[in-house]
């Protein structure tokens, strides 16, 4: 594992003389500037929460809230005398001047009506989002009942929200009859059975309605009362993580270039721009820039799978694999000819450039180093079955150079894979395109980390794709991040501002 700088901060030596001690200001430096970084993200965070828990009203109206209610009680309004019974009981607890005791009385009603309004606000919002009608009627037919639906929705939804806003308005998964159920499953199953297998199916069905499909059903509402999504959980468990087969092919997915659009064929410059258009993406999410996604500009869907969309990796185990998302990563892994580079995105407390991320993965494409006995073909772990992977990380990877080596790629923001060779699409050959897709799907079976949220692939001639892994998310947050990449990669990137 090559690395792209290492520093220590102090170092001692014992000598006859005594004890000498050696400080690298560099490594200080670099350790002070992360830790900015880190606060600078915790205080994002906190804004933010603070934002979303308040949504959609905003966190100002609390001042509003109190000035209208100070001039209204001091104009001698008192809701339910609220006001003048905490002043009563003030003195009890503080001794403060009536004054004092007033504008604190004021103030704690102004807050409890704060409170108490914007959870009647989110209330209202998440009850008009359980109505589902509107998916029902025609394209460009809109009725008047789904019509004054969506006014009310824009009227209740507020204004600017962040990309986790809506999250505490959005309705729980409703839990749908076992009749509806069986119902559903009976009408998919019937054209692909006969008439003597269907007939057998439908009197399964109906055995299973009349017996234990009660009780289960009975489970299912109980957990829909304390879980957002009676089914997400199950779903990512049963039908992803608990798959022993191997996720190379069966699992993953992948994306191709804009085809038709080729902004340079240089390699390095394009995984460059590749790469620095999807750490500002990230940077949006982190700060919850990103509007949420919404249907008809009105209906908002939750976000929740943007948090793993970087920094997480796929574990393997033997009876199943566990999803692992990083709070921070400060790096990528690029593999390039069997090696794999640990590469640092931050200087100085800022995110590299593009023009400095090219130069460093020039330097990479130039090195002729070879790998290391077992790196090139390292990756091949991930791309066969579950369990001889997990016992060979129990076994091989629990420490040393081996442990370091394997957290360098799994906690990275994501990995980078430059081909050392070309893909491109050919409108007079059909089979270009395939072989295009074979390259991100699987490659050479070796070269991509299939256990990694996503990898980024570029090809010795510039064209670019993409492989993800899938049970952390459903494929729109990947679409997104690939269609902001190919939106913006054009866009002018800065000039160097250091020696990375």
């Amino acid at each position: 594992m090559a690395e792209a700088h290492s520093a220590v901060a102090f170092s001692f030596t014992v000598t006859p003389d005594g004890v000498q001690a050696q400080v690298n200001h560099e490594a200080i430096k670099a350790v002070f500037y992360s830790g900015v970084h880190s606060w600078k993200k915790r205080i994002a965070q906190f804004k933010n929460r603070c934002h979303n828990h308040v949504y959609p009203a905003h966190p100002a109206s609390w001042v509003f809230t109190v000035v209208i209610l100070l001039a209204l009680a001091m104009a001698g309004f008192d809701p339910y005398s609220m006001i003048s019974t905490l002043q009563h009981w003030m003195p009890v607890f503080f001794e403060f001047e009536e004054q004092v005791n007033f504008v604190i009385s004021v103030l704690v009603v102004a807050t409890i009506a704060w409170v108490l309004s914007i959870n009647i606000i989110k209330y209202i919002l998440k009850m008009l989002l359980e109505y589902m009608s509107w998916m029902y009627e025609p394209r460009g037919k809109m009725s008047l009942r789904t019509k004054i639906w969506m006014g009310l929705v824009k009227v209740f939804s507020g204004r600017n929200p962040l990309l986790y806003s809506f999250q505490g308005s959005l309705p729980k998964m409703p839990v749908p009859p076992v009749a509806a159920t069986i119902e559903r499953y009976l009408k998919s199953v019937r054209p692909l059975n006969d008439d003597d297998n269907y007939n057998r199916l439908q009197k399964l069905a109906e055995e299973f309605r009349d017996g234990i499909a009660n009780k289960l059903q009975r489970y299912l509402i109980l957990k829909s009362w304390w879980a957002t999504n009676y089914v997400s959980d199950w779903w990512e468990e049963y039908v992803y993580l608990r798959g022993r087969s191997p996720i190379m092919v069966n699992s993953n997915f992948y994306g191709v270039d804009a085809v038709l659009v080729h902004p340079t064929s240089i390699q390095a410059a394009r995984a460059a721009n590749g790469v620095y258009s999807m750490l500002q993406f990230r940077r949006s999410i982190d700060r919850e820039e990103l509007m949420p996604i919404m249907l008809s500009k009105t209906i908002p869907l939750c976000s929740s799978q943007y948090e793993r969309l970087f920094n997480t990796t796929r574990v393997p185990g033997v009876e199943t694999d566990r999803l692992v998302h990083f709070g921070d990563s400060k790096h990528i892994a690029v593999y390039h000819k069997g090696r794999y580079f640990k590469m640092y995105i931050h200087y100085k407390g800022r995110l590299l450039t593009a023009q400095e991320i090219e130069i460093m993965l020039q330097k990479i494409l130039d090195d002729e180093s070879e790998p290391v006995e077992g790196e090139e073909h390292l990756a091949a772990l991930t791309a066969g079955d579950r369990v001889p992977w997990a016992k060979a990380r129990l076994q091989y990877f629990a420490k040393g150079v081996n442990k370091s080596s394997l957290d360098a790629i799994e906690k990275a923001a994501f990995c980078l894979t430059l081909e050392d060779e070309a893909q491109d699409y050919d409108p007079n050959d059909h089979t270009a395109l395939d072989r295009f897709g074979s390259a991100l799907l699987h490659g050479k079976g070796y070269d991509r980390w299939f256990d990694k949220s996503f990898s980024l692939v570029v090809f010795s001639n510039g064209r670019i794709g993409f492989n993800a892994e899938h049970s952390w998310a459903d494929a729109p947050i990947m679409a997104q991040l690939w269609e902001v990449t190919a939106a913006t990669e054009s866009h002018p990137r800065g000039s160097p501002k250091g020696n990375p």
